[in-house]
């Protein structure tokens, strides 16, 4: 059994740190907009990853926000090993957080997505002192399968069950429509649930400037676990 005190977190390449969410993220997925590459260690092996970069629309963000385009990260990634067992997650965010503070005075925010459609709606964020900003209703996923699957594969060799619309709508099939419009005429179904927008503040000045959703506000709806509504409250 692992002992979570023994858990050591440093900064990594992103090659080595894409490896790892490959093989180890529910999505299987790299973003390529990660600046802070954290690996997590046990006993000297790498067993999982953290990480941090700029919002997609990092100037969007900023407005919402109130602050400078550079002065919030967005936690991409963070995949860890089951091994490490189930509170090495908010152990390892709660590190990475005092480096960042450190090493990074100008950060006065980092903000993070929960999908409740695929993973969780955010416990090891409300474990690490995250607030819960807000939440919405997530009709961004298709699901794929038999021929529509088959289909965008032709596209997207390496295409999962699970992909997001707007990364079939890179393309353009079949007199130019995109391929998540066909893709729904031969079957796919929209994955339906939550995203959860928590966010973790350094600046306390900042934080003072919002409302947010207490936690036990939040409807029973919007409880889920790997895209399955809870019963009770949900688990990492």
């Amino acid at each position: 059994m692992s002992k979570i005190k023994d858990i050591k977190v440093k900064l990594i390449n992103k090659r080595d740190a894409d490896k790892i969410v490959k093989s180890l993220h529910y999505s299987g997925k790299v973003t390529q907009n990660s600046q802070l590459n954290y690996g997590v260690f046990y006993k000297g092996k790498l067993m999982g990853c953290a990480q941090f970069g700029p919002s997609i629309d990092k100037r969007r963000m900023a407005q919402n926000l109130g602050i400078g385009m550079n002065e919030s990260l967005e936690l991409n990634r963070l995949a860890i090993s089951d091994f490490l067992g189930k509170n090495a997650e908010s152990r390892v965010l709660g590190i990475c957080l005092k480096l960042i503070k450190k090493q990074y005075p100008f950060i006065r925010c980092i903000i993070s997505f929960a999908d409740a459609c695929q993973c969780g709606d955010g416990t090891i964020y409300r474990a690490s002192n995250f607030k819960l900003h807000s939440f919405k209703v997530n009709k961004s996923l298709l699901t794929l399968s038999g021929k529509s699957l088959e289909y965008v594969r032709k596209f997207i060799p390496c295409a999962n069950e699970i992909m997001a619309q707007k990364a079939l709508d890179n393309y353009r099939v079949d007199s130019g429509r995109y391929l998540g419009a066909v893709a729904k005429e031969m079957g796919a179904q929209s994955l339906s649930g939550y995203q959860m927008k928590y966010i973790y503040f350094f600046d306390k000045e900042l934080e003072g400037r919002f409302k947010f959703v207490d936690f036990k506000d939040i409807p029973q709806e919007v409880k889920m676990y790997k895209g399955e509504k809870l019963e009770r409250d949900s688990r990492n």
